[in-house]
């Protein structure tokens, strides 16, 4: 197995933990409740035009979810900002696209609230 590699605000590190459940994107609006309760929820991204996650996130934190939300799989740097906006944590992804995209290229894009619109205007 690859070892994958989770991008958060600061920076890169080793996935340490497994997600309690990885969800499809295109699961089913009404079974996100079933998870709302669980402490690590994994969304995929299977291929990176597929956004459908983004909204999947965006659903969980609407319905109240807690814990931390993981978004794992075809990612890249520039969706890190959108990614944070709708409610992930984090994101996973493979070596080969950490390599593509270092750590700095992720960084640049971890300012993601002095880009985010609707804050802006709440303040």
């Amino acid at each position: 197995m690859t070892k994958q590699i989770i991008v958060r605000d600061d920076g890169f590190h080793d996935v340490a933990d497994e997600a309690e459940v990885v969800l499809a994107p295109d699961t089913p609006i009404e079974e996100l409740v079933d998870h709302l309760h669980r402490t690590l929820v994994a969304i995929d991204f299977p291929a990176f035009t597929d956004g459908r996650g983004f909204s999947i996130a965006r659903r969980l934190r609407e319905l109240g979810y807690q814990g931390r939300l993981r978004a794992n799989g075809r990612l890249i740097a520039d969706q890190y900002a959108m990614a944070r906006r709708v409610g992930f944590d984090e994101v996973v992804v493979a070596p080969d696209i950490a390599q593509r995209q270092p750590q700095e290229q992720w960084l640049a894009r971890a300012n993601w609230k002095e880009w985010d619109h609707r804050s802006q205007l709440a303040d």
